[in-house]
């Protein structure tokens, strides 16, 4: 809060991030958390793949200024639908 460029950047993300979207095949921004103090930042999207929101990242600036951790998900009722019919 204190660095005006990681300010600037902060306030831009978001909407760097929904003009993307598109280009980078991402098809819901589900939900977007940020820990300010510790500089960590959730964002919950919809994607069919883990690089294109890799590149997301990169091109919008996140990766610039932090650690990028990308955790593929699948909804609870997939998962022991799944494990049943094995």
């Amino acid at each position: 809060m204190n660095n005006q460029t990681s300010k600037e950047m902060f306030v831009q993300i978001q909407e760097k991030i929904e003009a993307k979207m598109e280009e980078f095949k991402i098809s819901k921004l589900i939900g977007f958390y940020m820990s300010v103090l510790e500089h960590e930042w959730i964002i919950v999207v919809d994607a069919d793949n883990s690089h294109d929101i890799e590149r997301l990242c990169i091109e919008v600036g996140i990766s610039s200024v932090s650690t990028i951790k990308i955790v593929p998900l699948n909804y609870y009722s997939d998962a022991i639908k799944k494990m049943k019919s094995m």
